[in-house]
């Protein structure tokens, strides 16, 4: 038996049957995507560069001949998560020789993990990094001419590569990247060291590929950006994010703007005001808050207080009706006490957010964090998460029973992951919605009135 990622365990006269059943002249490519929305769109664009050299998306490794893992630096959970599957892949590789192994993204990036794939993954035959997915028809060229391992990690920012080839996943809601990189060095974070320097793309390439998605049928962008909100500073022209937000709300045919993720710091009232202006631009903002107290705060490199971020989400809440509020807590941080976490404990009661990612910290390698005394012992750190999840969930279901009765405009998505036999889609406060309804919605706003409340979705029923 061979144990693989996804498909789980096959006799080896299985694979041997899948691959003799592969058609002559075909390619498959098989990807892994961990991590954030700007991974999974870079996996947009890689499958894009793929297809036009006659790479086909399937849906196990055994049929590609091409694998590719997209790797996450963020947590150690993503990495250690790729060194299992990949050295999985080995007993593949022998079977299929003719098999390509890749591995990309931001793990690649960091110097001491690059090291270990090199001398750990020997049965991996390219590596490449954030910097340079460009490249990927040209690197995997050169493995196929020459047989030989090829790895290229650039640690140097180039331009801003335009007019690269998506191939994107559905045809109702499409990820626009806005700004790459970031400056921020938040004492905990790796992406900065990962993602290099904040570089934005010009706004007339924005609003050209905006224009282009609503041609194609798209009615939801999302605007990405590891730090959204700085976008422009680094740009020649006179031109910020919340400019940009009235630009892309102008294009015809797009009915919903989303973004993510900003910071509070450059969360000024121009964007608040353009949010609130801008009729698309939907009532839901991602602030990651990371902490409730300042202490924490303070040793994380933020730059902002609490009550800096408290006046931030009155001064939201004023401009814009139903606004919904997520965020992401960072738990166990390097010298937090009992009371830092009571702080936290006492910003999500206060703050009432919709719901938040929480998660425990994560020593990354380089970071200024791994060096600070007084590490949180990890039994301390589970306790904590539990509570916070308890907590936040608590809230969560309180806020959403407040819309219980109310009409919302879902834009439907597809089937219910859980209930096929129902529909589900999005309001525009990024609420989950489950309804019963016909498979000709999908594709459409459709009013529902809601009956129940969950704790992480909504259930309704068309509004007649």
């Amino acid at each position: 038996m061979i144990e693989l990622p996804v498909v789980g365990a096959l006799h080896e006269e299985q694979i041997d049957a899948a691959l003799a059943r592969k058609e002559p002249g075909t390619k498959g490519v098989w990807i892994q995507t961990l991590g954030c929305q700007m991974n999974e769109h870079d996996t947009e664009i890689m499958l894009g560069m793929l297809q036009q050299i006659g790479y086909k998306r399937v849906a196990t490794p055994v049929e590609a001949d091409l694998i590719l893992y997209n790797t996450c630096s963020v947590r150690e959970n993503p990495e250690r998560k790729v060194y299992g599957q990949v050295h999985m892949l080995r007993q593949l590789k022998e079977r299929n020789p003719n098999l390509i192994i890749g591995i990309c993204g931001c793990m690649t990036q960091q110097k001491a993990e690059l090291e270990r794939m090199r001398q750990e993954l020997e049965h991996v035959d390219l590596i490449f990094g954030t910097l340079n997915i460009h490249r990927l028809p040209e690197l995997l060229n050169k493995v196929q001419m020459t047989g030989e391992r090829v790895i290229e990690v650039w640690h140097e920012e180039g331009d801003v590569v335009e007019g690269l080839p998506v191939q994107r996943e559905g045809k109702l809601k499409a990820y626009v990247t806005i700004i790459y990189g970031c400056n921020e060095f938040c004492t905990y974070c790796i992406v900065p060291y990962v993602r290099g320097k904040e570089r934005s793309r010009s706004p007339e390439r924005i609003v050209a590929e905006v224009r282009e998605l609503a041609a194609q049928g798209y009615k939801e962008v999302m605007l990405l950006g590891q730090n959204v909100n700085a976008y422009g500073n680094d740009l020649d022209q006179d031109v910020d994010f919340a400019d940009l937000l009235y630009l892309v709300n102008e294009v015809d045919g797009i009915e919903r703007i989303r973004f993510t993720s900003p910071h509070p710091k450059h969360f000024n009232d121009k964007v608040i005001r353009a949010m609130a202006e801008c009729e698309k631009v939907c009532p839901h903002v991602h602030m990651p808050a990371q902490s409730g107290s300042d202490r924490v705060l303070r040793r994380m490199g933020r730059r902002y207080t609490r009550a800096q971020y408290l006046e931030l989400v009155r001064r939201m809440r004023e401009a814009i009706p139903d606004l919904a509020i997520t965020s992401d807590f960072i738990v166990g941080f390097p010298g937090e006490t009992e009371e830092d976490f009571q702080e936290t404990i006492s910003l999500v009661k206060e703050v009432e957010f919709d719901s938040s990612f929480m998660f425990i910290y994560s020593p990354r390698i380089g970071t200024p964090a791994t060096r600070l005394k007084d590490q949180v012992p990890e039994e301390v750190q589970r306790d904590r998460i539990y509570r916070l999840i308890e907590v936040q969930s608590e809230v969560s279901l309180k806020k959403n029973v407040e819309w219980v009765g109310r009409t919302v405009d879902v834009l439907v998505e597809g089937r219910s992951q859980k209930d096929p036999d129902r529909l589900s889609g999005r309001a525009p406060n990024n609420k989950l919605v489950v309804f019963q309804g016909h498979p000709s919605l999908i594709g459409h706003t459709v009013p529902v009135r809601v009956t129940e409340a969950q704790t992480w979705s909504l259930t309704g029923e068309v509004a007649v």
